[in-house]
């Protein structure tokens, strides 16, 4: 009878630790999806304010790491077995402050999408609060992949100490393509729906939405 009861207990335990797993590995926190979908809602808009507000051909300079594309989260994953999820997420926080200031600084006080920015920069700044917030303040201490480090420390570089060659030049209206595509692969969870499930992080499911559009 001892036995049986041990045993039982030693299950009732393991079933415990399995019903808990799903919440200890969930990716994205329940409530940064409120303010990822708000941040969303403007990037709705980015066409008619940073394309059409703005010279044809219009482009600003920005570090090469700042193009950040699907195509890098890709190698990314590639290079860095088992790269954590939260690694990326915390580098498109950091990588897309500087995107968004960069814009701004182009724009003069009266041009006629620069109240559309600060409001998208405001909401991001608002999403990047709840993420703080939502994790340990011992996860943004640990150790980064040596290949993300690289990445951190070229995007915290002084701009007079970055070469010529780590410049690109790229419209705005394409860096906040960017900003919408990725935030959509890497917080996926806050943009599924009941319909078929969508993957954001596929070149080609953006390619796909362009041709409707």
């Amino acid at each position: 009878m001892v036995q049986i009861s041990t045993s039982a207990c030693l299950l009732g335990g393991l079933l415990g630790l399995f019903l808990l797993t799903p919440v200890q590995v969930a990716q994205t926190p329940a409530n940064m999806c409120t303010p990822l979908k708000t941040l969303n809602d403007s990037l709705s808009h980015r066409r008619r304010y940073l394309k059409h507000n703005f010279p044809i051909k219009y482009t600003i300079r920005v570090h090469q790491n700042e193009v950040f594309k699907l195509s890098n989260i890709s190698r990314m994953r590639l290079q860095v077995e088992g790269l954590d999820e939260l690694v990326l997420q915390r580098l498109w926080f950091q990588v897309n402050q500087g995107v968004l200031k960069k814009i701004i600084r182009v724009m003069t006080e009266r041009h006629p999408s620069r109240p559309y920015m600060t409001e998208l920069e405001r909401r991001f700044k608002d999403a990047e609060g709840v993420f703080v917030l939502s994790h340990h303040a011992e996860v943004f201490q640990q150790e980064l992949p040596e290949t993300i480090q690289d990445t951190w420390d070229h995007l915290t570089e002084e701009p007079d100490r970055v070469p010529q060659s780590r410049w690109r030049f790229v419209s705005p209206k394409s860096l906040m393509d960017n900003f919408c595509h990725t935030m959509h692969c890497l917080f996926s969870e806050c943009f599924a729906t009941t319909e078929v499930q969508q993957n954001y992080c596929s070149v080609s499911y953006w390619r796909k939405g362009r041709k409707k559009s």
